[in-house]
């Protein structure tokens, strides 16, 4: 049975290259759904409340408990529009998952994202219509970042969480 990990937050909090490093600590055939490769590059379609990519994760995940013993899912996610599928994704997994939201300030998330490959691809506008104010899932193993963590201690975080729950 895989072990699912959860990664939200803003644009420009952090959650990619965590789930990037995640990845490679984890170490081969660890699934890494990211929201943006699966939206905008695989399936080049909008987001929202009916986004095609909801049954596409579901069934990647579907997918991965076959073959992976972790699947990362990352991505903003925005509650409102996805609440539902991390619920089947959580019922999939037999409640075998961490989740972890990035809380960080816009003004932050503004900061990093001038120094990231992106940069000339969106700006400040396209972030602040994105933008999700404390947008927590609910539950209640859901751990939250701040701008006050580096990824080492992120990091060291996650790997002590997945060792004390038994995902490792």
């Amino acid at each position: 049975m895989s072990k699912l990990i959860i990664i939200r937050g803003n644009s420009g909090s952090g959650k990619s290259t965590t789930a990037l490093e995640l990845q490679t600590y984890l170490g081969a055939n660890t699934m890494l759904l990211s929201q943006d490769v699966i939206r905008r590059e695989i399936m080049r379609t909008s987001d929202g409340p009916d986004t095609l990519i909801i049954p596409l994760i579901i069934e990647m995940v579907r997918y991965g408990q076959k073959v992976c013993p972790y699947i990362i899912v990352e991505g903003i996610f925005k509650k409102e529009w996805y609440a539902s599928m991390f619920e089947a994704l959580i019922e999939l997994c037999d409640h075998d998952y961490l989740m972890y939201y990035f809380d960080l300030s816009f003004e932050e998330t503004l900061k990093r994202h001038r120094t990231r490959d992106k940069f000339n691809d969106f700006g400040e506008a396209a972030m602040r219509s994105w933008w999700n104010e404390q947008d927590y899932l609910g539950y209640p193993n859901e751990s939250h970042f701040t701008e006050g963590h580096t990824l080492l201690d992120i990091m060291t975080r996650i790997q002590l969480d997945i060792t004390n729950k038994n995902l490792y």
